[in-house]
């Protein structure tokens, strides 16, 4: 599968790595446009995109991408709006009416975006093996298929199928970015970031 990978950070590298690892062919999205249009050739832009940008500059990398280019896609958003304009430790921007998930949603209608993979670090996102036991990987959307789609490669990482939590629709991406706050003081009580959430379920 052609999969896009918007973000050249840490996450988007991890994530790059570990699709190519598999044997998809994977486009790193610059934030030069042209340079990325360039390396589509026939067949376009991608059949799938993660975005794993900063939250900060998510909407800005989406629409440098091109809504025309991401119409129909499934995209699946791993990222979450850090606010570090007042310092450390980061708060979120948007926060509990709103969340970056529904904001990406509501941008590109035609997108069909699934927010995933955001409550965890990208090594256990790629690699679960990381955290023993049992542990969990949440996911939201509008769009049912596009939820498959991204559940078969979340398992394609490692994830056995019972490890993943459907919450509904998009505004469930609420939840799973204010799970950062807690996420960042259990990485600084903890001093790694080899650790999940697990949620007991039938």
């Amino acid at each position: 599968m052609r999969i896009a990978v918007l973000g050249t950070g840490m996450v988007g590298r991890t994530l790059a790595a570990k699709l190519d690892g598999l044997g998809h062919e994977v486009v790193i999205g610059t934030r030069d446009p042209a340079v990325t249009n360039a390396r589509t050739e026939p067949g376009g832009f991608a059949s799938l995109v993660m975005n794993a940008t900063s939250g900060s500059v998510a909407m800005a990398a989406l629409a440098a991408a091109g809504e025309a280019a991401l119409a129909g896609k499934v995209l699946i958003d791993v990222s979450n709006p850090l606010d570090f304009s007042r310092g450390m430790p980061p708060t979120l921007d948007p926060v509990n009416t709103d969340s970056l998930g529904e904001q990406i949603q509501r941008a590109f209608p035609a997108v069909r975006v699934v927010k995933a993979l955001n409550t965890m670090n990208c090594q256990v996102m790629v690699e679960p093996g990381r955290v023993p036991g049992e542990h969990n990987v949440f996911l939201c959307g509008n769009d049912e298929s596009a939820k498959q789609a991204a559940a078969e490669l979340i398992g394609s990482f490692g994830w056995p199928a019972g490890s993943l939590i459907d919450l509904g629709d998009i505004s469930s991406a609420r939840g799973t970015e204010m799970l950062m706050p807690l996420w960042l003081r259990l990485m600084g009580a903890l001093g790694h970031a080899d650790f999940n959430f697990h949620v007991p379920h039938s």
